[in-house]
């Protein structure tokens, strides 16, 4: 079985097509008018960028972006959307290790899409305390996943002894890649991060979910 690496690797030329399903357009309209209010005039860090999908939309009420992942090659289609160098900076960066430039007072604001639900469950809180000593105190931190929608998200493949969940999928390669994806309740997501934050809100659409907390 291909790495979770290896399948970003794989996808990056056609990630944004899970955006373009007609049944996603609603929660899209809603979540996108949402995070552009959220992350209006902050000084943002973006977590696991991706293709940069979520950078664009961000980038229009942002005073700065500087987004990080680890894959050459979604960076490269980041790259390729050519966004406003003076707002956005994208740079190769682990979201699971952040660079030791990042200290606090650098940012205003932390994003991340589709990143939570592969942190690990018995990693969650010290990744938290990761970015809360990272980032420091006040920073609004701003996390959107996908919720598990019968008939549409792929099938739980496996399920490990600490609630860890992954699915198995089929890249346009043909190849086949086991990816973590786990879906946690509205209460699991407010006591994981309270452990870190404060003013926790946890908002569910059909197919996505949206917590914001500031950390303390």
């Amino acid at each position: 079985m291909k790495t979770q690496a290896e399948y970003y690797a794989a996808v990056a030329a056609t990630y944004d097509l899970q955006y373009e399903q007609p049944e996603l357009e609603e929660d899209l309209e809603q979540l996108q008018d949402h995070l552009s209010e959220l992350l209006s005039g902050h000084k943002v860090l973006e977590l696991a960028c991706g293709s940069g999908y979520w950078t664009e939309i961000i980038a229009d009420t942002a005073v700065s972006v500087h987004a990080i992942d680890n894959s050459p090659q979604m960076l490269e289609a980041a790259r390729e959307r050519g966004l406003d160098d003076d707002v956005v900076e994208f740079a190769e960066g682990d979201a699971f290790n952040l660079p030791a430039g990042v200290a606090p007072g650098d940012f205003t604001a932390c994003f991340a899409s589709g990143l939570w639900s592969q942190v690990r469950r018995s990693d969650q809180d010290k990744y938290l305390a990761q970015l809360r000593l990272k980032l420091g105190k006040d920073v609004l931190l701003v996390l959107l996943d996908r919720t598990y929608v019968e008939g549409h998200s792929e099938p739980i493949a496996r399920t490990d002894l600490d609630g860890n969940s992954f699915q198995i999928i089929t890249a346009p390669n043909g190849e086949r890649y086991e990816v973590a994806q786990s879906y946690p309740s509205d209460s699991w997501l407010r006591k994981r991060l309270s452990t870190a934050a404060k003013e926790v809100r946890v908002e569910r659409l059909e197919h996505f979910w949206l917590a914001t907390c500031r950390l303390r």
